[in-house]
């Protein structure tokens, strides 16, 4: 599935709800980018337990419209967004990712 970010269209699998318990779990860090869809909005939080590797989570509204973005380091016990959000991506900092993640956070704030 292709999703329109900053100007960017990247490529997202769009998770299932089992997909939702695992997002990036056990995962290798050139893995795909990962679509959380919920029906409402939600403030629901993220946790990085046994994912190896540093991401990018990006909270969107419906229309796909940034609200929040936070780098999330392996094993993080708690990471949210302030504001409710109807979308989540998680996007592995890997070499593929490197254009979108630098127009979201900026070169220089990795």
């Amino acid at each position: 599935m292709e999703l329109k970010l900053n100007n960017f269209k990247t490529s997202v699998k769009k998770l299932s709800p089992l997909g939702k318990i695992t997002g990036l779990m056990f995962k290798a860090k050139n893995t795909q980018n990962l679509l959380f869809e919920f029906k409402k909005n939600t403030t629901m939080p993220i946790h990085s337990f046994f994912v190896f590797f540093r991401f990018l989570a990006v909270w969107l509204d419906e229309n796909n419209k940034i609200i929040e973005y936070k780098i999330v380091k392996p094993f993080t016990l708690h990471a949210k967004s302030k504001k409710p959000f109807r979308k989540l991506i998680e996007i592995p900092l890997n070499v593929k990712n490197i254009k979108l993640i630098n127009s979201i956070v900026g070169k220089h704030n990795l």
